[in-house]
């Protein structure tokens, strides 16, 4: 089988040549047209060969607009759902916006379904008449602005028939793929740390996990997700506290301030409100003031600590 794979923020994307009915992956994509029967092309070879049960139940769901996309079970397949995008209207007819709005409510459903493999034909390449070429580049660049927000999809599978498509995508692909690959750098990880006030004190918590001892609330930034929703998650989690008034207080990036490996941790000072408990990686959390601070301060939040209350007396 001709085919190129590449791997990006660890999620395997395959460019390949070949039958997308023999694929191994949670899901396919059906190309459909807006009453979503499935008369033709691709629809119909999924149908004759997996059952008509799968034009039944997508029909029951009524017409859908052009860019829309639901989903049925996969029928005698083994896929767990087929998802059928209506890239094309009741006179098929399309054009590359509509190809650009079918990839969105793709993946969007991918993450609703907790789908982690799907298989995608090129879009309106067959009935729809698109170029190749130009539906490549608006399938890949969709991908990956899916792939900068919290996504599930754990592998993408692009499934070209011809011979011309193929080359196109992957002429494409290469271009906007290889590249990425290449530069697979070994960074700092991203954190934050939430300097919490509360009861005329500030929280600290005492880990569970290497490194022990009291730190102030934080975590690390996961993907998709911005600092100060971080903030916000870990305060709950850590603390059980809801917080407010979130300020960014500074940056911390020195290579030996986390003894696991180099960090770079943007604290925030922010109000606590609710009932203080310790959770998830903290045994307990506790209110300290700047003089009855624990000798055992893990990483290098006693400087934190420090600056902070330094700053308040100024």
């Amino acid at each position: 089988m001709e085919k190129a794979i590449f791997y990006i923020i660890g999620v395997k994307i395959c460019v390949k040549r070949g039958n997308i009915l023999e694929e191994n992956v949670d899901a396919i994509v059906n190309p459909a047209n807006t009453n979503l029967n499935m008369g033709g092309g691709l629809a119909k070879k999924i149908k004759n060969k997996f059952g008509e049960e799968i034009e039944k139940n997508a029909m029951k769901k009524g017409n859908i607009n052009i860019g829309d996309v639901i989903y049925t079970t996969g029928g005698k397949s083994k896929f767990r759902y087929i998802i059928h995008s209506a890239t094309v209207d009741k006179d098929f007819k399309t054009n590359y916006e509509v190809i650009k709005v079918c990839m969105k409510n793709i993946f969007n459903l991918c993450n609703d379904l907790k789908i982690k493999s799907i298989s995608i034909p090129a879009l309106g390449c067959g009935t729809g008449k698109l170029d190749s070429f130009n539906v490549a580049q608006i399938m890949i660049e969709e991908t990956l602005k899916y792939f900068s927000q919290k996504f599930f999809l754990e592998e993408v599978n692009f499934v070209l028939y011809k011979k011309s498509h193929y080359e196109n995508f992957l002429n494409v692909f290469e271009k906007y793929l290889r590249n990425l690959t290449k530069k697979t750098y070994k960074n700092p990880i991203p954190t934050v740390d939430i300097i919490i006030e509360y009861e005329n004190g500030i929280v600290l918590v005492k880990r569970k996990n290497y490194p022990f001892g009291w730190a102030i609330p934080g975590g690390f930034v996961e993907y998709g997700e911005s600092c100060e929703q971080t903030a916000i998650r870990e305060a709950k989690e850590e603390t059980g506290l809801d917080i407010e008034d979130l300020q960014q207080f500074k940056t911390y990036s020195k290579p030996d301030r986390d003894p696991r490996f180099h960090t770079i941790t943007t604290c925030f000072v922010a109000k606590g409100k609710g009932i203080l408990k310790g959770g998830d990686d903290a045994e307990k959390a506790k209110v300290f003031n700047k003089k009855n601070l624990p000798d055992n301060i893990a990483f290098d939040h006693r400087d934190i600590i420090e600056e902070y209350f330094n700053k308040l007396r100024s």
